[in-house]
């Protein structure tokens, strides 16, 4: 059995000062989002305390899908990379960068340098080299494959995209690995389901990654970027894919966006029995304001199950 722990959406806190320079651009909307809205909503102490929880349960791996930071300033990569240095050595945590995480132009490019360790495939760690998506991690009998739907935006706007190179890459890694018999966990940002998020803040190229997921295959998405917790379900080849999301690691209870969820995490046990598939999910979370960490749920996602959406 192979245990993968699923986190995403950090935001490190606090902010470091901004200079003038700095705000004179998107960041502007970003700080000012930030003081009203998460400030006081988001904290340290919560993500501290829900990581703690989350190694008490010893997973195999963990997978993080975007939004370590808020406005992707140099000092928050540094800091980022300070904290991911915590979370477990770079062979055992997997990282996909998030719209906050290339947040202006140029952003992604240092977001890639400062992560490389935890944002390598393992050929590109093996030689050494730049980072590349989507990449393959292969750990025991699980594929995982992280995909890149950050890009910088405009003011107001946290699209991701995924386009054609991307696609054709991540199909052919879909080939290898399923005829590898692996059980392949797809990692991306933005939710690839229509309608899970405005249309300010949706993936830009959702058909194209639903086609080759439906002509590749899969065995289960795992996303953030909407700080919910969400189960769809996409077409595969002969098969419904899991689509799973996972509150904002750092959201407090309470607070001034208690409409999300409080931060949680989601624990999955993959077996093969008799040449089958299975994937139990636990959802662990905060569940009052003393910070108390409870199992919320647990879901079978055995392969080719049908979903309905939570």
């Amino acid at each position: 059995m192979f245990r993968l722990a699923h986190i995403s959406d950090i935001h490190l806190s606090p902010l470091p000062a901004l200079t003038l320079r700095e705000l004179i651009s998107k960041r502007i909307t970003g700080y000012i989002n930030w003081r009203s809205n998460r400030k006081d909503s988001m904290t340290g102490g919560t993500l501290d305390t829900l990581v703690a929880d989350m190694k008490t349960q010893a997973p195999d791996h963990i997978a993080v899908t975007g939004d370590l930071v808020n406005l992707a300033l140099d000092e928050e990569l540094e800091t980022a990379q300070r904290w991911l240095k915590t979370l477990g050595d770079p062979a055992d945590v997997s990282v996909v960068p998030g719209n906050h995480d290339a947040y202006v132009p140029g952003a992604l490019k240092k977001t890639r340098r400062f992560w490389a360790p935890w944002m390598r495939g393992d050929r590109e760690a093996s030689a050494n080299s730049p980072v590349e998506f989507p990449y393959l991690r292969v750990r025991g009998d699980v594929a995982l494959i992280g995909v890149s739907s950050a890009r910088a935006t405009a003011p107001f706007m946290a699209t991701g995209d995924i386009r054609e190179r991307q696609a054709r890459k991540l199909g052919e890694i879909l080939d290898e690995t399923g005829e590898r018999g692996l059980f392949r966990v797809i990692m991306i940002h933005h939710p690839p389901v229509r309608g899970a998020a405005p249309s300010h803040k949706r993936l830009l190229g959702i058909g194209l990654f639903q086609r080759t997921v439906r002509k590749h295959g899969g065995e289960l998405i795992l996303h953030g970027h909407t700080h919910l917790a969400t189960r769809y379900e996409i077409e595969g080849p002969s098969w419904k894919i899991p689509v799973i999301c996972v509150p904002s690691a750092s959201q407090g209870f309470g607070g001034n966006q208690n409409h999300r969820p409080p931060a949680a995490f989601n624990l999955f046990a993959i077996a093969k029995t008799n040449a089958v598939w299975s994937c139990q999910m636990v959802e662990r979370g905060i569940v009052d304001e003393h910070m108390t960490i409870r199992t919320i749920r647990e879901h079978d996602l055995t392969v080719g199950a049908v979903l309905t959406s939570v």
